[in-house]
């Protein structure tokens, strides 16, 4: 079974996973925590976990920042985004097939919509 632990590290916050014999720590300052924390929350939303403590940060849209949206696969083979937004550190997402799937064809729907449709709908 997967442990996670939170510990603090001095003035950063230390995310230790354990699986079997294998574990990883990542130690990170206070923006990067609370970075990671929104962007779980976010992930959890889309999939409609958010949950009864999802009221406690309000949700916000945020724009890409970085030059570049790199898309590329991991070394499993799972398709995986770079970008960095608002004021987030650049972050990495590593996507199943059937969520790359999603992303694509619902991106491919927006996009081939006249924009006039786009705005009046823009709110789904």
């Amino acid at each position: 079974m997967a442990g996670i632990s939170v510990t603090l590290e001095g003035d950063n916050i230390q995310l230790a996973f354990q699986k079997g014999e294998q574990s990883t720590a990542v130690v990170m300052d206070p923006h990067a925590a609370r970075s990671l924390v929104r962007a779980v929350s976010q992930l959890l939303s889309a999939i409609g976990e958010g949950g009864e403590d999802s009221g406690d940060m309000p949700e916000e849209l945020v724009d890409v920042t970085s030059q570049t949206i790199d898309v590329g696969m991991d070394e499993h083979g799972m398709a995986v985004v770079a970008l960095q937004a608002g004021m987030m550190p650049p972050f990495l997402l590593r996507l199943k097939d059937d969520e790359a799937r999603h992303i694509a064809n619902s991106l491919l729907e927006i996009l081939n919509s006249p924009r006039d449709v786009r705005v009046s709908h823009g709110d789904h």
